[in-house]
């Protein structure tokens, strides 16, 4: 009788980070793309890759590769070498996960600039536009955008073009009014403003939620998974991306910059709604397991065997320090 090992999350995350840092790497460079006679100007490339690079969590990447093994009915990637990673949907799965790590990045560029949340320290370091210049970190937030889409649109026949239309779609929409930017120009607008708990919600499953959704559904579509487990799913995004806000808001008030790599305290210094300030922070804390239990719920509901990833990823969500 086969005895199966317990599930690593660490050594799973490591196997699928340096994958994706290496694709990031590789895709993220002043060479010139096939059929282009020019690159793209040095300077540029350099304040890109100082964004997305050596630095970060790669939630969303990790999210997207757990969710294509859920469907696709892998175990963890251990033992499978690159160029089974590089085959068939694989491919399209590493492919998304840059991508939807390019868009995280751009919005982190954005965000931090003076005339948005007028940051300076970001994954431990300055932050892209007191480092380049302000116009430089536009550009550069611009190029990681449009960088995303150009990944999912290969030319040769790694992906059809149905599923490059699917994931392309996935991200524009969680990017776009109705997603990531739609939340942003809501959190713009809160400033000073009481939101109730439901207002809160709905701007963050906007800024945040959509982004983190919009990554496990297309690692889903980057494998053969039928409707219910699709709307499992689903329903296990939306839940940990709210809880990654709500943890979010939490270390804002009990963690240091050193610790969080980013300036700590700064949503009570501008006067922003958070939930420790619709809440306070002990029912925060209590709603991120009910959030932790309600993705984990959805996983259970899915139909899929080979969940251990995202169950793993879930619980470090909530929990973790940083």
């Amino acid at each position: 009788m086969k005895i199966e090992t317990p599930f690593d999350l660490g050594a799973w995350s490591a196997a699928h980070l340096d994958r994706v840092e290496r694709a990031l790497e590789r895709w993220v460079t002043a060479e010139a793309p096939a059929g282009v006679d020019h690159g793209a100007p040095a300077e540029l490339v350099e304040a890109m890759r100082y964004a997305v690079l050596d630095g970060g969590k790669r939630l969303r990447p990790l999210l997207v590769m757990a969710a294509w093994e859920a469907v696709s009915g892998e175990t963890a990637m251990a033992g499978h070498d690159e160029a089974a990673l590089r085959a068939g949907h694989c491919e399209a799965a590493l492919r998304a996960a840059c991508a939807v790590e390019l868009i995280h990045a751009y919005s982190l560029v954005h965000d931090d600039m003076p005339c948005m949340d007028n940051d300076v320290l970001r994954r431990g370091k300055p932050t892209v536009h007191v480092k380049f210049g302000e116009a430089s970190a536009l550009l550069a937030g611009d190029a990681l955008q449009a960088l995303a889409f150009e990944l999912l649109t290969p030319e040769m026949d790694e992906m059809p073009a149905a599923q490059q239309a699917r994931l392309c779609r996935l991200l524009a929409r969680a990017a776009g009014s109705a997603g990531m930017a739609g939340g942003q120009a809501i959190d713009l607008a809160s400033v000073g403003v009481a939101l109730s708990e439901s207002q809160l919600r709905d701007m963050h499953r906007l800024k945040t939620g959509a982004l983190l959704q919009a990554s496990v559904m297309m690692g889903a579509a980057c494998g053969d998974a039928p409707n219910v487990a699709q709307a499992a799913l689903g329903r296990y995004g939306a839940a940990i991306g709210l809880a990654f806000q709500v943890v979010d808001d939490i270390l804002d008030v009990t963690a240091d910059s050193a610790t969080l790599g980013k300036t700590a305290g700064k949503d009570a210094s501008q006067d922003k709604p958070t939930y420790v300030s619709v809440l306070g922070l002990e029912r925060s804390a209590a709603h991120a397991q009910e959030l932790l239990g309600q993705a984990l719920a959805a996983l259970a509901q899915s139909g899929l065997r080979h969940t251990e990833a995202l169950q793993g990823l879930a619980e470090m969500v909530v929990n973790r320090s940083c």
